[in-house]
């Protein structure tokens, strides 16, 4: 007997003279498949709770590190973290709400919107301050602080997003995808930041927090577009839940 059937043989009864019949073993193949989604979609919640506790803290560390310095490539990167924890309070609940097809396929629409929003306002906003800045001439101050956010998110952020990509992919969650896309996104940004910040301190160029800032812009708005659009999921991987 091959180990799929003695898996649902298992399931169903353990007795050695008990027949299989096709109900039990569509009936057990569907206790079976419904406990690994389960088990996997409560990997993806302490993937969020993970995710949630790490931006908070590093949205606030950004943005004090931001206010401080007047660097609006931190302020944005702060306020990024905390789109973040919006997004990953949607996906607690995308995940907390296993319905039918349908509602789940709604919920999905909705959770994509609701960050795809979130990003557009965010590009804007920092679009707009950096700007301001280049016209006014207005030069950030040198943040260390800002200088450790960015190295702890080029290492966190990653990792985080190779999980979250590989649970989205086995839950057939395009949210999950989008959201680990943003842990990428999160990486580039840090990048861009951390150039940001070590011009500013080490040569003196003003200008290079606000440009910063500024690359940051279309990366933004091309995630809140994807994301709006529904784009962040491979159809190959991603259409079809276990």
């Amino acid at each position: 007997m091959p180990a799929q059937g003695l898996s649902l043989y298992r399931c169903s009864n353990t007795s050695p003279n008990f027949k299989f019949t096709t109900l039990i073993d569509v009936k057990c193949t569907v206790q079976t498949h419904t406990a690994e989604f389960a088990n996997i979609a409560q990997r993806g919640k302490r993937l969020e709770y993970f995710t949630i506790g790490w931006n908070s803290l590093e949205g606030l560390g950004a943005l004090a590190a931001g206010i401080i310095a007047g660097s609006i490539s931190l302020v944005g990167f702060g306020v990024d973290s905390f789109i973040e924890v919006t997004s990953a309070a949607a996906l607690l609940w995308r995940l907390s709400v296993i319905a039918d097809e349908e509602s789940r396929e709604q919920n999905e629409r909705l959770t994509l919107k609701i960050v795809g929003m979130c990003f557009l306002a965010l590009s804007v906003y920092v679009a707009s301050i950096s700007i301001s800045n280049l016209l006014q001439r207005h030069a950030a101050g040198h943040s260390i602080a800002g200088i450790v956010v960015a190295c702890a998110a080029l290492v966190a952020m990653p990792l985080l997003s190779r999980a979250k990509k590989q649970i989205g992919e086995r839950l057939g969650s395009a949210a999950m995808v989008a959201d680990a896309r943003q842990a990428d996104f999160c990486t580039y940004l840090s990048a861009i930041l951390l150039v940001g910040l070590v011009l500013n301190a080490t040569v003196g160029w003003w200008w290079a927090d606000p440009i910063a800032a500024l690359v940051m812009t279309p990366i933004i708005a091309k995630e809140g577009i994807d994301a709006w659009q529904g784009k962040a999921c491979c159809e190959t991987k991603c259409n079809k839940p276990i």
